[in-house]
């Protein structure tokens, strides 16, 4: 698994891109474009484009981690 670059949530964003939400979760740009397929993962479209606002993101990321801490 890669190591996140970022150190909190306070460090994201307000819109996150796959590229981005690869880099916080650690893993590839084509397993986060594969999450972000996924019907019940926030993401917003704009365009062609898919958007994944900060706040959902995080709420998804503690949903999905067992209760895991907001930094």
């Amino acid at each position: 698994m890669k190591k996140s670059e970022y150190q909190s949530y306070d460090e994201l964003p307000l819109f996150l891109n796959a590229k981005q939400v690869a880099k916080v979760l650690g893993v590839s740009p084509s397993s986060a474009y594969e999450l972000m397929h996924e019907p019940v993962f926030p993401v917003l479209r704009v365009g062609s484009r898919m958007m994944v606002p900060k706040e959902q993101f995080i709420q998804w990321v503690v949903e999905h981690t067992e209760g895991g801490e907001r930094n």
